[in-house]
């Protein structure tokens, strides 16, 4: 009995060597990955490119990871990623934060469902600002009530005239959208010239980037700071979330915020491999928090957080978004719609 069953032991031992010769291999070795972002040049691309200089050394083998560009509408890259590439492990998604809620909000073309991509992580939230040119006599959020503000916008559908309209209908300011700026460059030197008073959405990261010499000489005001998580170095700018008037204007406003909290998100295809996917969310996990990482964001003036959002902290925060209740969802789309 003992000698058959050590005899069957060694036949399965056999048999497993034959169908797995590859086992204990790691899937990446050798392999080259793909990074996909929206727009050269962007903070996303720059976020990318830091993030594929660092990853191989965090994955069991090496890799080769490399950026790839795809100019366009930043919905290209989760359509791309749900179709044409879905279940690669080798393609990585750096996508705009906002792109996530697309389908709830209507978007034309938005024929995905982000709750079944694989989340890798995120180094960072944002926050969203809105800015006075330091002329402007409005110091606080019930002067902007009780006066109007000529903000200089993009689009109908630019995410500044979204988060302009946000803030009209949930703390009552009087934002005047004017609409037609190429860009948030092209919007600050209004503001610069006198042709418009203010900005609504700033990111902090981004305004410490590029604006540093505003801080230095106080040539803006912060009226307001928005997203689920304030910024710590920013005390004495108050929240909007503890300003609005009713739990349904919060509901709104945590849900809109929603893409603040996902920061620079990076997402493989829906059907990747669990065992893929659970190797790259720990090597994405092990980049964000690499001091190598972190000293070279550093000096691109990027934050990274020091508790970085994991792949299960952003299915979370798609799925609460997702399961709002209807008259968020509905308030969500409408101000979308008001292009």
């Amino acid at each position: 009995m003992i000698r058959c069953l050590a005899t069957m032991i060694a036949v399965a031992t056999t048999v497993c060597a034959v169908v797995s010769p590859s086992l204990g291999e790691p899937f990446y070795k050798g392999k080259t990955v793909r990074i996909l972002t929206s727009e050269s040049g962007s903070g996303y691309d720059a976020t990318a490119r830091l993030v594929a200089r660092h990853l191989p050394a965090h994955i069991d083998g090496g890799l080769t990871a490399v950026v790839q560009t795809m100019p366009g509408a930043t919905i290209k890259i989760p359509l791309y990623l749900s179709t044409v590439v879905r279940g690669d492990s080798t393609v990585i998604g750096a996508i705009n934060n906002a792109v996530a809620f697309a389908p709830l909000l209507g978007v034309p073309q938005a024929d995905f469902d982000p709750t079944t991509f694989n989340w890798l992580g995120s180094p960072s939230t944002e926050v969203g600002l809105v800015l006075v040119w330091h002329t402007v006599p409005v110091y606080t959020i019930e002067d902007a009530r009780n006066r109007e503000l000529i903000m200089g916008v993009g689009n109908g559908s630019s995410s500044a005239t979204f988060y302009g309209r946000l803030l009209n209908e949930v703390l009552g300011v009087k934002f005047r959208l004017l609409q037609g700026y190429a860009g948030m460059a092209q919007a600050f030197l209004a503001m610069e010239r006198g042709e418009t008073e203010g900005f609504p959405s700033t990111l902090w990261n981004s305004l410490k980037s590029t604006k540093a010499e505003w801080l230095a000489e106080k040539k803006v005001r912060m009226l307001v700071q928005y997203g689920r998580n304030p910024a710590p170095d920013l005390p004495d700018v108050p929240v909007a979330r503890d300003l609005v008037r009713s739990d349904e204007d919060r509901m709104l406003l945590d849900a809109a915020v929603a893409p603040l909290d996902m920061g620079r998100p990076f997402t493989m295809p829906p059907g990747a491999d669990p065992e893929n996917v659970r190797v790259m969310r720990t090597a994405i996990m092990a980049t964000f928090t690499d001091p190598a990482f972190v000293e070279e964001a550093e000096k691109l003036h990027f934050d990274v957080d020091k508790t970085p959002k994991s792949g299960d902290d952003l299915l979370a925060i798609v799925r609460r978004v997702y399961a709002a209740p209807e008259v968020v969802r509905t308030r969500l789309q409408n101000l979308y719609k008001q292009n």
